[in-house]
């Protein structure tokens, strides 16, 4: 009789209790992590973090293709931010970095939507930033991309267009802190759930864009999404 090695039946339990193709439907939450890239911490001449800079967007943030980005009339400026998405595939409470990919069921191609005239004001009063980050369609994603298409997360290409410029384009291979430590991290504070998703960061480049533009983005030759701007 063969004998199912671990991960198998992980893969097999997260299947048989959910649909995680879903994930935008069934998930509860969606956990950033702000200031994840090396390039954007030199960019902006802050120190590196000592922890990940975590946020909660709601689940009401999340926008499919089909459908435009509309710009919430109380912002003079919103900026895109390309990401690798993580999708959890089991509940996890105190992982370790060690057993935290054992939760991962696959992954999406994202986009956080950021309001950066809210988060100066927010930043500079030490306010939360949930209504700079958690607007209606301020999170963009792909499909579902199960863990087994990716052969390592940690080396995936990123790439953003406005317009058809380019302008981002960076490499998960230089996240700050990888995605077992995020998900470490995280669990000592919350409990992930099946359907959560993880937003690891954006690499250099992130900047404002307007009404009439169309975004396009892309994760190595996994997934590329395009969207229309439009104003509320």
């Amino acid at each position: 009789m063969v004998r199912l090695n671990a991960r198998l039946l992980f893969r097999m339990s997260c299947q048989n209790n959910q649909n995680l193709t879903n994930f935008i439907n069934d998930g509860k939450k969606i956990v950033g992590v702000a200031l994840n890239y090396m390039d954007v911490v030199k960019a902006r001449n802050v120190a590196v973090p000592t922890a990940p800079l975590v946020f909660l967007k709601p689940t009401t943030s999340y926008l499919q293709e089909g459908h435009p980005i509309v710009l919430p009339k109380v912002f003079t400026k919103v900026a895109y931010e390309v990401e690798l998405g993580v999708v959890i595939g089991k509940q996890c409470k105190n992982v370790s970095e060690a057993e935290a990919m054992k939760y991962v069921a696959g992954y999406c191609l994202a986009l956080d939507l950021t309001a950066q005239c809210n988060l100066v004001t927010a930043r500079a009063a030490g306010s939360p930033w949930t209504l700079g980050k958690g607007f209606d369609t301020s999170t963009p994603v792909s499909k579902f991309i199960p863990f087994d298409n990716v052969k390592d997360a940690h080396n995936l290409s990123l790439w953003l267009k406005v317009n058809g410029e380019v302008k981002q384009k960076g490499c998960t291979a230089d996240l700050i802190f990888k995605v077992p430590a995020i998900i470490s991290y995280v669990s000592q504070y919350m409990t992930l759930e099946p359907n959560d998703l993880i937003l690891t960061g954006t690499p250099n480049g992130s900047d404002a864009f307007k009404a009439g533009d169309v975004i396009e983005c892309g994760m190595a030759d996994l997934a590329t999404m395009k969207f229309q701007v439009c104003a509320e």
